[in-house]
């Protein structure tokens, strides 16, 4: 396949909706495209013919472009990451991976310019979170929750307002930062480095200030990315995981428990702001990001080396903290539904409490001036047949003795005592 087809192709997909975030190419479906979290078939002619085998094959040997460390981790880990770029157009992280044994590509679109916290809308607690001169800040969320913007927000953040050296170890590389205040050092594993245990093991002996790993994926990385919080550096980095309780459980799933005391200690010393996401429907169109931010303090300290219990929560802890800007998915919601954002079904659907959610919904209603919903206005009584009273029934009932006796009578079993059995 010539790139000028192929560039040519992916121009038309990015052009024929808003807001794409994903081109996928899967063989027997048509090209598709991801907008506000849908999918969108795409046909290069109209018959809508689906992919072949064949066409998926050429695109991935383009973008992989004979580069050997690609086509082995395709061949022994059945998938590859990279980047893709179209000059004035786009950037992608691509991923390349096996289906059914035959090619599949996805292909994410990388924004031109880092992001920055204003742009993206996030909280002012954000501008808190660059302030931190060392431990740990991770980002969690499921994939495609906005966790690398995130981060691509803070570190610009701090390359705007910071004279520091940052070195970024990333797969690939996401977000070309131009130097500002800060000096920025952006390394792509695999390129630059073998591993990220390896390469943020470098980046201790290259005098930076931040480091920013793009994923923690596995116990060498996660307890070097600890070391490099109680020397000094302050850590970014995500996890897959969708509130901080399920962070920690996460981090400690990379130990034995023999080490889990300890680990917990270190944890309770370096962590310094979890952060969640979850991208949800916003009114009319597009989504809407919402966050849960759980900072450090003493309960929360107290919580991460003891473990959760009753009133030591970290969703508890959360809710008490709110004049420190910490907030719940809960909290975003009820302010993305006061201002008309989101419907009440999605906050509902996104909660974390349904029960405290309508409650707090009723009380919004009622602040604002709007009728409550009534969990009863929906229930109907379902009279049986047998138990309608129509008139002529009521004036029988009323006329005889007789009659009231066998309605009465109609209504309730009568047990007949059981006869002995003769005995022989």
């Amino acid at each position: 396949m010539e790139r000028a087809t192929a560039d040519a192709l992916i121009v038309r997909m990015l052009k024929s909706a808003d807001r794409v975030s994903d081109l996928l190419f899967i063989v027997g479906k048509p090209a598709l495209i991801e907008s506000d979290g849908r999918l969108i078939p795409f046909t290069t002619n109209a018959n809508e013919e689906p992919l072949t085998a064949q066409f998926i094959d050429a695109l991935a040997e383009l973008i992989i472009d004979k580069e050997e460390r690609l086509a082995s981790d395709y061949v022994s880990t059945g998938a590859c990451d990279c980047s893709y770029a179209i000059e004035n157009v786009a950037r992608f992280r691509v991923n390349i991976y096996r289906e059914n044994n035959r090619r599949a590509i996805v292909m994410r679109i990388l924004q031109a310019a880092p992001p920055t916290l204003a742009g993206l809308g996030l909280p002012p607690v954000f501008e808190q979170i660059v302030t931190e001169k060392n431990g740990i800040v991770l980002v969690t969320g499921a994939t495609g929750s906005g966790k690398t913007t995130t981060l691509a927000a803070l570190i610009n953040e701090l390359n705007q307002t910071h004279p520091i050296h940052i070195v970024t170890l990333e797969d690939p590389i996401e977000f070309l930062h131009p130097h500002k205040c800060a000096a920025i050092s952006h390394r792509e594993l695999g390129r630059d480095f073998q591993s990220f245990a390896q390469g943020l093991r470098a980046a201790l002996r290259q005098a930076p200030k931040a480091i920013l790993v793009g994923e923690i994926r596995d116990r060498e990385t996660m307890e070097i990315a600890v070391t490099a919080a109680e020397t000094g550096h302050v850590v970014f980095s995500t996890l897959h995981t969708i509130n901080a309780g399920q962070t920690i459980n996460r981090i400690l799933g990379f130990f034995t428990r023999d080490e889990e005391e300890q680990m917990r200690y270190r944890l309770s010393e370096t962590v310094r702001y979890i952060v969640s996401q979850r991208l949800v429907p916003r009114i009319p169109d597009g989504r809407l990001l919402i966050s849960e931010v759980l900072g450090s303090s003493l309960r929360t300290r107290e919580s991460i080396r003891y473990g959760e219990s009753e009133g030591k929560t970290f969703h508890e802890i959360i809710d008490a903290s709110t004049i420190y800007g910490w907030h719940s998915f809960d909290h975003c919601l009820l302010r993305a539904l006061e201002a008309n954002q989101v419907t009440e079904d999605t906050a509902l659907l996104y909660c974390n409490d349904k029960g405290k959610m309508r409650r707090q919904m009723d009380l919004l209603k009622k602040r604002m001036g709007q009728p409550e919903s009534d969990p009863l206005s929906e229930l109907k009584l379902n009279v049986t047949e047998s138990l309608k009273v129509t008139p002529e029934r009521s004036a029988q009932s009323e006329s005889t003795p007789e009659a009231s006796q066998q309605v009465a009578t109609s209504h309730r079993r009568v047990i007949q005592p059981r006869t002995p059995a003769a005995t022989q």
